[in-house]
């Protein structure tokens, strides 16, 4: 599995091929440095840097990519076992049609110096000048000659998957990514964008606020939504406490639809949430009421990877129900 953190590690920041990479998990502040590393059945982690890690990606087998980035409170090994999850489901629906690429940005561990819900926010918050800088990598790799000469092109789609927090990572970076690099606008390279239980507030992708960059920059901006997951509601409680009233857009979905860009769909999972993540209901995109065994709003979100249509059936269509 190869990943991308912008969390500190116990070596020096300074990236070397080859070496190392232990995450330093008392420290959980954002780090400015990015790395690009692999890491292997035996839980070592190698730093490979960025050319050798995107020459992976256009020589992988895989026909598309999905950038995973994960919520609030999931140290890595937490992140790797979601991701493993996760992509034995995709090899298991479609053999190498999938490849599932982990975002790793720094959470609380209850030990380093950044302790609780609100300021894992600020730690979302500013890892999105880390991850823009990502971004800009690729766009400079892609356009290279050198390494995507006109006659073999990177061809592969681009889909990404936010769970939770992990939606506030993304809107902020891609305001950061707008502001700094693309002030003209952001170009569409993500075919699918998932928003996954988002703990950010539901007006977030309305036009006019920041979070409408998603949409610019993707084909198609799924939101799953639960009426009844419990993380949120947490969530939610910790936000009053800082005196932030907002309902989130992982509990209701979009505040009105018809304030969002035309490519934004909305998917109601309040039927089946509980039923595969008790008792949170909160990480019900991977397996269903078995381990390993597809749930359905995974079986949706394969779908519309395979497709790039949310509802093809019905061109028209912008919401839905999953149902047993």
């Amino acid at each position: 599995m190869i990943f991308i953190t912008n969390r500190f590690p116990k070596q020096s920041i300074r990236t070397r091929i080859g070496r190392k990479f232990t995450f330093d998990l008392d420290n959980n502040a954002a780090s400015n440095s990015v790395y690009f590393c692999e890491h292997d059945k035996h839980r070592y982690n190698l730093e490979i840097g960025s050319i050798e890690f995107l020459k992976r990606l256009k020589d992988s087998k895989y026909k598309q990519i999905l950038i995973y980035i994960h919520g609030f409170s999931n140290l890595p090994e937490d992140v790797f076992k979601s991701t493993h999850e996760l992509q034995k489901l995709c090899d298991k629906a479609k053999k190498n049609e999938i490849l599932v690429i982990p975002i790793i940005w720094p959470c609380d561990n209850d030990l380093g110096i950044i302790k609780d819900y609100w300021d894992d926010q600020k730690a979302a918050d500013q890892s999105a000048y880390s991850f823009a800088r990502v971004l800009e990598k690729f766009l400079a790799w892609r356009s290279s000659e050198k390494y995507n000469p006109e006659k073999d092109p990177c061809l592969k789609r681009i889909n990404i998957l936010a769970h939770s927090m992990g939606n506030r990572v993304l809107r902020e970076t891609f305001r950061v990514w707008n502001k700094y690099d693309l002030p003209k606008g952001l170009p569409m390279i993500f075919r699918n964008t998932f928003l996954m239980a988002a703990d950010i507030v539901n007006e977030s992708i309305h036009e006019g606020e920041t979070g409408e960059l998603i949409c610019h920059a993707s084909r198609n901006v799924i939101v799953y939504h639960a009426s009844d997951d419990l993380a949120l509601r947490a969530s939610k409680a910790s936000n009053l406490k800082n005196k932030i009233a907002s309902r989130r857009l992982g509990h209701t979905g979009p505040e009105n639809i018809d304030k969002t860009p035309r490519n934004v769909y909305q998917v109601d999972c309040d039927d089946v949430n509980n039923l595969y993540d008790l008792p949170k209901g909160h990480s019900y995109f991977l397996s269903g009421t078995k381990k390993g065994t597809a749930g359905a709003v995974f079986n949706h979100v394969f779908s519309c990877l395979i497709s790039g249509r949310v509802f093809p059936e019905d061109e028209y269509r912008r919401s839905s129900i999953i149902r047993l």
